[in-house]
């Protein structure tokens, strides 16, 4: 048996319960008897707070408490939502303004939170905040990524809050004068909300010395060491939690306010207190994600190489710094900022606005589908300018296989890569050369088909080590302890499945335990696609203390020598004699002789490198001319994950991944009017993908295994995301080339696309 694992395609044992209403979420634990907590919100975007009158709320029967900014500071509070910097073009650092957890002297965006109450029912809280008296004066709301405009914080007064560079200008701009072709193009990357299908929520409790916040996010331990620095309390004295969790994708990687109000109030209430938000509150509140706009340029030689990468960004933070916002379309854009071809020459500018609206942040991918898609949107550009075939134009630049390890121009080290290989598997696969008869046939239907490719890499994000623990139980089975935290992607599964494939122990007889800061020393929590690659490498590293162990201890058991005693993935052999225990076996052996100090095994590791994903996705879409609706018809996926554990679970991950591309694609579309207000907060205003959006995506592998971990893995849970965007698009704007329609800018709205196909365009 290989060292990665079996590969084999097991179902998800989670799924069970899940689908079976039994899943237990943050809604679903919270303490019985908790009180509700509600939180009153800015209705304005841009206002200076004047006065603020709470009597009236806090006399409402079963009203527990009332807090605004003004009530935590006076308890010692002052502690500002944490935030990460870049650094600017001058060497100064990005603004860096306080964050509060509630405002006390402005409100920035609709949704802010002001204050909450805390009630023995939900009705009594809500009639509560209708009480509240709020005395502003409103100021213009600022919503340009651009500078000008009434400064949102003193910190930022033409509202700047970064500007960043990376690459040589003055190399860059030789590479531009002395091109043979150049293509420039601009690009929008519009703004989503993210409406996981569980908001978010939290409960708190506190037993006079230690406070319990259980939540739903992506990982236990940053929230932790917040609360213990915002409270004064030891490390020790707080647990935070994760039950079962709806969805993250990015949005619950960080913290939030509401956790900080309700540790506070059932600190101060000796009370548990629970709150969960509504939609359209999700909707206000939760970080969204995109929202940039790109102009960009490429320059050729005369043999149609890429000589030079040119790329002026402006993007929208929101009204705050989110925890890693500043560096998502800076540091982490430029992860993959030259994708899969062998450039050397770039210079890219980055500059980012605070707004009037909600904060962006991570969002499935963290800013490697903002680089992929403007890259490829360029390279299609390119094809059609230069009037070259686009599947050539990708060989003639890709990085070739002699070239691995191969050192991109912003720092990164690609292990390994066959571009090509995998492109030409995908053109086959999506029956690319019987695409001129699908679009004959479209045509006499009255629709217009286009085809659009994208050829991706992703770099893997996060710390590169965990924590792992396994413990041999009493009753003949195992518990694996992990440090990520799975919010839907099936990691009670294939962790359970990893350890049986490198153990022999029955998967069945495995229980999985994550998100509890109790429970497991420490762990990096899942974002970035890293959870597979870090968890399992740590995995194998106490698979080998276990087998060190065991074997030992079997040694000493039968009198032989330790080199005697081997262990082949199911059973252990001990040479001369007819002993073949399985591990669960010497486990028990090993509890009847009182060594109960070789059951339970903590293991620490960190992975020698990054793996980078990649692949080909091949999106083909439908326009209808007289009502404007453009369908994803067809989609291809093949991808390089490497070796895999269960191709099933990551053929599900794609498949979310591109529903999510689509769905920013083609239906979701955020907009706020000129106040401010955001018009799109309700499901009837804003469009998610349905089933009938999405077509079967057809999906296959095309594996070159990762060097960068002893697995041969690479992640694969943006995968998805970061391909879908560029492959969509470029099938828009091919379907549309013909008419003389040179811009298109996701999302393709019914509304959007007959305007465009309606509109007279100009002669070229």
């Amino acid at each position: 048996m290989e060292k990665f694992g079996k590969s084999q395609p097991v179902k998800r044992v989670e799924d069970v319960r899940f689908l079976k209403g039994q899943g237990r979420y943050v809604d679903d634990i919270a303490p019985q008897g908790a009180l509700q907590m509600v939180v009153f919100r800015s209705s304005v975007a841009h206002a200076v707070i004047k006065a603020f009158d709470t009597h009236e709320a806090r006399r409402v029967p079963g009203v527990h408490m009332v807090a605004t900014g003004a009530d935590l500071e006076r308890a010692g509070i002052r502690y500002a939502m944490n935030a990460s910097t870049v650094t600017n073009r001058d060497g100064t650092g990005g603004a860096a303004p306080k964050r509060p957890i509630l405002t006390t002297d402005k409100m920035r965006f609709v949704g802010e939170p002001l204050a909450f109450v805390v009630a023995d029912s939900l009705q009594a809280a809500r009639d509560a905040i209708e009480l509240i008296d709020l005395d502003y004066d409103e100021l213009p709301s600022h919503l340009e990524q651009a500078p000008g405009g009434t400064a949102i914080h003193a910190e930022a007064p033409d509202n700047r809050a970064f500007d960043w560079e990376i690459g040589d200008e003055a190399s860059t701009k030789a590479a531009f004068d002395a091109a043979a072709h150049i293509v420039e193009l601009d690009v929008d990357d519009n703004r989503i909300i993210v409406n996981s299908m569980e908001p978010r929520g939290a409960f708190a409790e506190w037993d006079g010395t230690r406070l319990h916040v259980g939540f739903g996010g992506q990982g236990v331990w940053g929230l932790k060491g917040e609360l213990a620095a915002c409270f004064g309390l030891d490390a020790e004295d707080v647990r935070v939690t994760n039950p079962d969790v709806g969805g993250g994708f990015g949005m619950k990687g960080m913290n939030y306010p509401e956790y900080f109000m309700v540790a506070h109030a059932a600190r101060t209430l000796g009370r548990p207190v629970r709150w969960i938000s509504e939609r359209t509150e999700a909707m206000l509140t939760d970080n969204g994600g995109r929202d940039l706009s790109h102009r960009a340029a490429l320059a050729f030689d005369g043999n149609y190489k890429i000589t030079g990468y040119r790329i002026d960004t402006v993007c929208n933070l929101g009204a705050y710094n989110s925890n890693f916002a500043q560096h998502i379309q800076t540091n982490l854009f430029a992860r993959v900022l030259m994708g899969t071809y062998d450039v050397q020459t770039i210079y890219a500018r980055c500059q980012g606005f605070f707004t009037n609206t909600t904060q962006i942040d991570a969002y499935r991918g963290a800013g490697r589908p903002e680089a992929i898609y403007l890259l490829e949107r360029m390279i299609d550009r390119a094809a059609r300018e230069l009037d070259i075939d686009p599947w050539d134009l990708r060989n003639k630049n890709f990085i070739a296989p002699a070239q691995f390890p191969y050192k991109t121009v912003t720092g990164e080290t690609y292990d390994v890569g066959e571009f090509t290989r995998v492109m030409s598997r995908a053109q086959d696969f999506g029956s690319v050369a019987s695409f001129a008869e699908r679009r004959a046939t479209s045509a006499q239907a009255g629709k217009l088909r286009g085809l659009g490719i994208c050829y991706y890499i992703e770099s893997i994000l996060g710390d590169p080590s965990e924590h792992v623990q396994v413990d041999f139980n009493e009753d003949g089975t195992a518990t694996i302890y992990v440090g990520t935290q799975s919010n839907g992607q099936g990691h009670e599964t294939v962790f359970a499945q990893f350890l049986s494939d490198q153990t022999g122990i029955p998967a069945d007889k495995i229980s999985f335990v994550q998100g509890d800061s109790d429970r497991i020393a420490a762990g990096g929590g899942t974002g970035g696609s890293r959870s597979v690659t870090v968890q399992t490498n740590v995995t194998l590293t106490a698979v080998a203390e276990i087998v060190g162990a065991f074997s030992a201890f079997l040694a000493d058991h039968s009198g032989m020598p330790v080199n005697d005693v081997s262990f082949d993935d199911e059973r252990f052999r001990v040479a001369g004699t007819n002993l073949t225990p399985t591990m669960l076996e010497v486990a028990e052996m090993a509890r009847d002789a009182g060594r109960d100090d070789i059951l339970s095994f903590k293991a620490k590791d960190q992975i020698p490198g990054r793996s980078y994903p990649n692949g080909c996705h091949i999106a083909e879409v439908e326009i209808d001319t007289e009502t404007g609706v453009t369908e994803v018809v067809r989609y291809t996926v093949v991808d390089d994950f490497g070796n895999l554990i269960n191709p099933v679970l990551a053929e599900g991950q794609v498949h979310g991944g591109v529903v999510q591309g689509i769905g920013q694609a083609v239906t979701e579309r955020v907009v706020y009017d000129s106040e401010g207000q955001l018009l799109t907060a309700t499901f009837m205003d804003y469009a998610m993908p349905r089933a009938a959006d999405v077509p079967m995506v057809d999906f296959d592998f095309e594996p070159v295994p990762s060097t960068s971990n002893p697995m041969g893995m690479k992640g694969c849970g943006e995968a998805g995301t970061v391909g879908a965007l560029a492959a969509v698009a470029n099938a828009v704007q091919d379907a549309v080339w013909d008419r003389g329609i040179r811009q298109v800018d996701m999302p393709f709205t019914p509304h959007r696309m007959w305007d465009l196909l309606n509109t007279p365009v100009a002669a070229e």
